[in-house]
């Protein structure tokens, strides 16, 4: 048996282009690893099966692409802590990490490059999962470029009561419908330049908003003395950053009526 962290993710940027031939939207996503994460248990045993997570669909995906070529099945547990749907990335980060473990399990292991390519059949989130470290996404998030970011600060999750996450089509399609994707390029072009200039953790602030979720949440984490706030992926997860703990505490004691939160940190590895 293997074990691991499924670790969450923040989209500390996203900058959504035009849809390809390939209906997938063009993206310049930044990837960060936080340590809200859940855990994974992977064994061999006589069928694909997947317990402890009545919700999932990619663990027994990953696992059965995994293992379709072999004499070998695969079984996964997942204890979840991360939010379903909510934009942190928890169903991909599970899948992402039952690859991993599985294959480690696998008489005759499958390359980095075929794991890579498993993934990004999953989702397009999965690649990153298998990465250690903080990560530009482009594409359709799957070509991945490490970057250097600073970890030296605390973050505050807010899930809003009450909200619940519509189909990521629908969110494109909204996107599209108000012509989201003008001026592409030069939008990709000034979040690569302001990763450039990023050094401490307050240069986060210059990232580009989320392109196609907002929350009226992030303005009151703003003045509850964030330095970033900001929608995750498509939501409806919501984020602060914040230079010290007593003031994340503070803040998550004030904004606690609003939902759920988490208090954590940036996490480096898988």
């Amino acid at each position: 048996m293997k074990r691991g962290v499924a670790a969450a993710k923040l989209n500390l940027a996203l900058v959504v282009g035009p849809r390809g031939p390939d209906g997938m939207h063009e993206v310049a996503t930044v990837y960060q690893r936080i340590a809200l994460a859940d855990r994974v248990e992977v064994r061999v045993a006589e069928r694909t099966e997947v317990t402890g997570f009545a919700g999932d669909t990619l663990v027994a995906r990953a696992l059965g692409e995994l293992t379709a070529n072999g004499d070998v099945k695969l079984a996964a547990r997942i204890t979840k802590r991360i939010p379903v749907a909510a934009g942190l990335g928890g169903g991909s980060a599970d899948a992402a990490t039952a690859l991993r473990l599985g294959n480690e399990l696998l008489s005759k292991p499958v390359s980095t490059g075929r794991l890579d390519e498993l993934g990004a059949r999953l989702g397009a989130d999965v690649p990153f999962f298998l990465r250690d470290g903080p990560q530009l996404g482009t594409g359709t998030g799957t070509e991945l470029q490490p970057i250097e970011l600073p970890q030296d600060y605390w973050i505050l999750l807010v899930l809003p009561r009450g909200a619940t996450k519509g189909s990521t089509a629908d969110v494109y399609r909204r996107f599209d419908e108000r012509n989201g994707a003008d001026r592409f390029e030069e939008r990709r072009a000034a979040l690569v330049d302001a990763l450039h200039a990023v050094g401490r953790p307050r240069d986060l602030a210059t990232l580009p908003p989320n392109d196609i979720a907002s929350s009226p949440l992030a303005e009151e984490l703003r003045a509850l003395g964030a330095f970033r706030a900001d929608v995750t992926g498509a939501g409806p997860a919501v984020y602060g950053l914040f230079h010290h703990r007593d003031a994340a505490t503070r803040a998550e004691s004030r904004i606690a009526r609003q939902g759920r939160t988490w208090l954590t940190v940036p996490a480096w590895y898988v």
